[in-house]
């Protein structure tokens, strides 16, 4: 009874998995394009009519910490697993967002992000403006965060505070946006982000995982920037 009911188990995890696939390539197209080009672009489409506009706009490429692009395909790259390696093996996917209707012109870059919360790993995409140094979204998403505290990150309003914040200095030097501790404060600094109250743990590991993602995309934004 016990390898009937197993069998049975494994065969509808087969069926099921093409499209359990489909699901998570579509959520992730949604959260790419969504950090790009901003909720309220995306509210009216379809499933298909995202699809259709990714495929169109997005170009990837996947890099090392040095800035140099790797061999590997995007496709087959796990940012779970990636996390687990040593930042210097580490392949890191970069989605080129353009301009629908100059597909020549890029509109923003896209970098995943990955790291811990209070209570489970929180992870996202960061869109970056063509001028490689202004925030144009945020997307987060998060395991096991508190309800109403720190799964708080997965809000629009909460994300959207990211939006126009820089990742340099005016010496030119990584300083990625950050939460800033307590909740309710307009900040006028490029780097400043009002913060979470009741969710400083989860709101620190979104700061760290800014921190250290951004530092390992660091040679290929300057490259891009010459």
């Amino acid at each position: 009874m016990t390898l009937v009911f197993g069998s049975v188990l494994a065969i509808v995890a087969l069926v099921l998995k093409p499209k359990q696939d489909a699901e998570v390539l579509l959520e992730k197209q949604n959260f790419i394009l969504k950090a790009a080009l901003g909720e309220s672009f995306l509210s009216a489409m379809s499933d298909k009519e995202v699809t259709a506009l990714y495929n169109e706009t997005v170009k990837t490429v996947v890099v090392k910490a040095d800035g140099e692009e790797a061999t590997t395909e995007e496709a087959s790259v796990n940012i779970f697993k990636e996390y687990k390696k040593p930042k210097d093996v580490r392949d890191l996917p970069v989605y080129k967002v353009y301009d629908k209707d100059d597909v020549t012109k890029i509109k923003a870059y896209v970098f995943p992000v990955y790291g811990k919360g209070l209570w489970d790993f929180i992870w996202g995409y960061v869109a970056i403006d063509a001028d490689l140094e202004t925030v144009n979204g945020l997307v987060l998403d998060h395991k096991g965060e508190t309800p109403g505290l720190g799964a708080r990150i997965t809000e629009q309003g909460v994300q959207d505070r990211f939006a126009g914040k820089k990742i340099f200095n005016l010496d030119g030097e990584l300083d990625p946006p950050h939460f800033q501790k307590g909740e309710g404060n307009d900040y006028e600094s490029a780097h400043q982000v009002d913060g979470l109250s009741g969710a400083t743990i989860t709101a620190k590991g979104v700061n760290n995982m800014l921190d250290n993602y951004l530092a390992m995309y660091k040679s290929f934004i300057k490259g891009e920037q010459k």
